[in-house]
């Protein structure tokens, strides 16, 4: 059995991607040419994990067999590939001329000469871009490209691709599926788990940059000296694979660790107090990349308390960061404080603050409006703040997608979001443009709006102490895509899967396009067995597993699932149109128009923003009435389809690796059913009232 099976001896599945098993003779053949001389540049700890990574990956692949041609390999920068190929000459400077700015590369192949030895070169201008570099060529053997395919130049779309740990000091997790925390806290900073450095390897091989340690309901005792000096540990192991270590904060922090009487960001006390544990922080992790804060939001304190502003209290910790290097990330998930429609809040509170943030801080928004709901519209945030930098905040674990028990490959629900048009200047105003430019709109006419200096997404980790890392085989394709679609968004997400499925399954056709079949429809059906036409957060409350339509208690009116569905007998759905909440018009023309008229109203998106009559037809020619049973009983369908994939490909998987996910696509097709047998009746229940009332 392959390494990317049995995991090198540390579990089912540890190994991830990058087990790196033999390649078949077909497959490896055009690549040993190259394989003669591997030469690669040394002497900071990004170069020195490229050349382990080549070492490791090419024995794995390759072997160290006779067999290997004549030809190199060489990687790192300019000068080192230049003084490697012997001095500079014109052939050397198509290898190294007109490189990709920052931590982007180039993989190249030497001009073919008689007589010429073959050599393929990675360049690129920085430490960390010879390391993505590394990780893409190896990517491209692993996946049975041939070399003048990998030939590529690569320039990473945004510059902070952050996984959020939800963790917490315990060693809980917030919404977490795959055991408990990574993070060993009672053994730092002492002891160091091997699986610090093959966690950071992970993310460095997708292009992952920062990692926010701890959860953003933040205990205060992070910033304490004794949590600093073991988390000066684990900066320095993820620093190795180019990862800047984050953390969240508790805004009451001054308070609780400082011992003043106030957390207001403007009073001269808690100022000094912050620039204080800054300059400790810095002194013990020189190139800490700074603060995640949760403020004002779900019982977390903030600003609010003091008659401040979001801006007053991210610019005070972005002030005290700033001549560090540091930035501060600034959650705009909040709601409450009594507003009619809870889709509304984030774009309310931060709308009138455009322009007010200081430039190193980021605003981080969730790509919907609700909360990680199955499908959601865009949030309308992104395209209204010109001014100010945007962080997209995805959710990589499955909160509300059948957490560690559902196959949902997430790839194509953070794609729709990337691709979505928010035409906030003029067409093609992609989100995915958006965050490129920080907040603005790069390429696009941007009138008198500066572009915002900071770009970055940021993925909810889905990772934890289980032995595949992330609760089962299959889970960790999202870390995987997630990664993928953060250096590149312009990806495909069934190529994404394809490269996942061959470095983890194997290189066989016929197994990678089986497993395709699984995965790649399986966010459609998790819509369809779950939220229909974009009903939303009708989930069992707390837990969020499982249906719950008819949730009606708990103190707030928007903990209710009720709230969302209005379910009666006039119809299904939120009015969010102008003749309801208004919240269309928190988007810009003609985003606004289109989901305002129910004629134009996407039906994926259709009772987000409308509230439909039972007896309305839809495009399918059905009534709405109809079509949800409909809906519901095509997912249970595909939930199904995806279980009898699975087994007809038992003869080409292993026996352990098949039976695991196996039991997870029965729970998922078992949950499927309930879904349907759940809210089908409850919702039909009021269709049938309404025909009843017209009778």
């Amino acid at each position: 059995m392959s390494s990317r099976n049995n995991g090198k001896g540390r579990g089912l599945g540890y190994e991830l991607w990058l087990g790196r098993s033999a390649l078949p003779p077909d497959l490896g053949a055009p690549w040993l040419p190259f394989l003669g001389e591997v030469k690669v540049e040394r002497g900071t700890a990004a170069l020195d994990s490229a050349s382990a990574e080549f070492a490791r990956s090419l024995e794995g692949l390759f072997g160290t067999g006779p067999e290997a041609g004549p030809g190199s390999i060489i990687a790192g920068r300019p000068a080192f590939v230049e003084q490697t190929l012997g001095g500079k000459s014109a052939a050397n400077g198509t290898l190294t001329g007109g490189l990709p700015p920052g931590d982007g590369f180039a993989i190249r192949l030497a001009p073919a000469a008689a007589g010429d030895k073959p050599r393929l070169a990675v360049v690129s201008t920085t430490d960390r871009g010879v390391l993505y570099g590394t990780f893409a060529l190896l990517r491209a053997m692993a996946t049975g490209m041939r070399p003048e395919a990998a030939v590529s130049e690569e320039t990473p779309a945004v510059s902070f691709r952050m996984l959020d740990h939800w963790d917490n000091l315990d060693g809980s997790i917030e919404r977490g599926y795959a055991g408990r925390s990574l993070w060993k806290w009672g053994e730092l900073p002492v002891k160091v788990d091997p699986r610090y450095a093959d966690y950071a390897r992970a993310c460095a091989s997708v292009g992952i940059n920062a990692s926010c340690l701890n959860n953003v309901n933040a205990a205060c005792e992070i910033l304490s000296t004794e949590y600093l000096e073991k988390i000066a540990v684990i900066a320095g192991v993820l620093r190795a694979w180019g990862i800047r270590t984050f953390l969240s904060v508790n805004f009451s922090s001054p308070i609780k660790m400082g011992g003043l009487n106030t957390a207001d960001p403007l009073d001269p006390a808690v100022i000094a107090w912050w620039s204080a544990k800054a300059r400790e922080l810095y002194a013990l992790i020189p190139d800490f990349g700074g603060f995640v804060v949760k403020a004002d939001s779900e019982g977390q304190p903030g600003p609010f308390a003091y008659g401040r502003t979001h801006a007053d209290g991210a610019n005070m910790l972005a002030r005290a960061l700033g001549s560090f290097g540091g930035i501060v990330i600034w959650r705009a998930f909040v709601y409450g404080h009594g507003e009619t429609d809870r889709a509304k809040k984030a774009w309310a509170n931060f709308m009138p603050h455009d322009g007010e943030f200081e430039p190193n801080v980021a605003v981080q928004v969730k790509n919907g409006a609700i909360d990680f709901q199955p499908r959601e519209p865009v949030h309308p945030l992104f395209g209204s703040m010109e001014k100010s930098s945007l962080f997209m905040e995805f959710q990589v674990t499955q909160e509300y997608l059948g957490q560690g028990n559902h196959v949902v490959y997430l790839g194509p629900m953070w794609k729709e979001i990337l691709d979505f048009d928010t035409h906030a200047r003029g067409k093609g105003s992609t989100v995915a443009r958006l965050l490129s430019a920080g907040g603005g709109a790069e390429g696009l006419d941007r009138e008198s709006a500066p572009v915002a200096p900071l770009s970055g997404i940021a993925g909810v980790s889905n990772i934890g102490d289980d032995a595949t890392w992330c609760g089962s085989l299959f889970h960790p394709l999202n870390w995987y895509a997630f990664g993928r679609l953060a250096w590149d968004p312009s990806l495909d997400t069934d190529a994404i899967a394809r490269e996942w499925i061959a470095q983890t399954w194997g290189t066989d056709r016929g197994l990678i396009d089986g497993i395709l079949a699984v995965v790649s429809p399986s966010w459609e059906a998790c819509v369809d067995y779950m939220t229909p036409l974009c009903l939303h957060h009708i989930m069992r409350e707390h837990h969020h597993y499982g249906p719950d339509p008819a949730f009606d208690a708990g103190e707030r009116e928007d903990w209710r699932s009720t709230y969302y569905h209005r379910a009666d007998s006039a119809g299904l759905g939120f009015d969010r149109t102008r003749t309801g909440s208004g919240g269309v018009d928190q988007y810009r023309k003609p985003v606004a128009d289109l989901f305002d008229d129910i004629e134009t109203c996407p039906e994926k998106y259709l009772l987000w923003f409308h509230h439909v009559p039972w007896d309305r037809v839809l495009s399918s020619g059905m009534t709405l009435a109809q079509e949800l049973p409909a809906r519901y009983a095509r997912g249970v369908a595909a939930a199904e389809r995806m279980r009898e994939r699975w087994r007809a490909l038992a003869p080409r998987i292993d026996p352990a690796r098949h039976a695991a996910v196996l039991a997870k696509l029965d729970i998922q097709a078992a949950d499927a059913k309930e879904w349907e047998a759940v809210c089908v009746p409850y919702f039909l229940s009021f269709a049938k009232a309404s025909a009843k009332e017209l009778s």
